[in-house]
């Protein structure tokens, strides 16, 4: 029997619209004299009880988180102020996304599940009026917004991807999920959704419009 055709999509967003915090995190790690991906490695630990993770929950306040934080990266050896690394999570929109997403709405049921923090403006923690008006303009363009600090639940938990299809009204098999975090994509592919790992705009799309059947480049 033929697969049942796509009716919804849902999307990451850091790392998918954006560019990579990695590579905000690199950058600072370079400029700090920290090990090479220290930062995600200490995020790596204890991944669903770290301070990252009651952060992205709302569990924590911001204070509390930066103690915790600090507390984490000082036991791996370099102190990490928690302020410096919130600070580095609103990456540059990719316009090549942007123009893609115009294009499928209106076609197909659109959601936006993010893990976020209450810390900046908007769904993706912008640090300026420009970058939250931006942001903003392209969050306008999906059906849904899920974010971890108001629905308090994070990827990968299996349950906020139900959340999402319930949002969506669309079957596991009738869904395409699209993050750059191979352990965010795991659980959703165990639930059926098909999944595609970002790691480019241009390789992203490619490989959805076979799934879509429609030009979005």
């Amino acid at each position: 029997m033929p697969e049942p055709a796509i009716r919804a999509i849902l999307w990451d967003f850091g790392g998918v619209f954006t560019s990579s915090p990695f590579e905000a995190f690199a950058r600072y790690e370079r400029e700090q004299g920290l090990p090479a991906d220290f930062i995600r490695r200490v995020n790596a630990r204890n991944p669903d009880d770290n301070a990252w993770a009651k952060l992205e929950r709302s569990e924590v306040d911001l204070d509390t988180f930066c103690r915790l934080f600090e507390a984490e990266t000082q036991a791996h050896g370099h102190r990490v102020p928690g302020r410096d690394v919130l600070a580095l999570l609103a990456g540059d929109v990719r316009p090549q996304m942007v123009a893609a997403q115009r294009r499928i709405r209106g076609r197909f049921h659109t959601a936006c599940l993010t893990n976020n923090v209450r810390h900046g403006s908007g769904p993706a923690m912008a640090d300026n009026p420009r970058r939250a008006a931006e942001v903003a303009e392209v969050m306008a363009l999906f059906d849904h917004v899920l974010e971890s600090s108001k629905i308090g639940a994070r990827k990968p938990e299996p349950r906020v991807y139900r959340i999402a299809l319930e949002h969506l009204r669309s079957a596991p098999e009738e869904t395409v999920f699209l993050d750059d975090l191979g352990i965010n994509l795991k659980p959703a592919r165990a639930l059926g959704l098909h999944t595609i790992k970002v790691s480019s705009a241009e390789q992203a799309l490619r490989e959805l419009e076979p799934l879509l059947g429609i030009a979005l480049r």
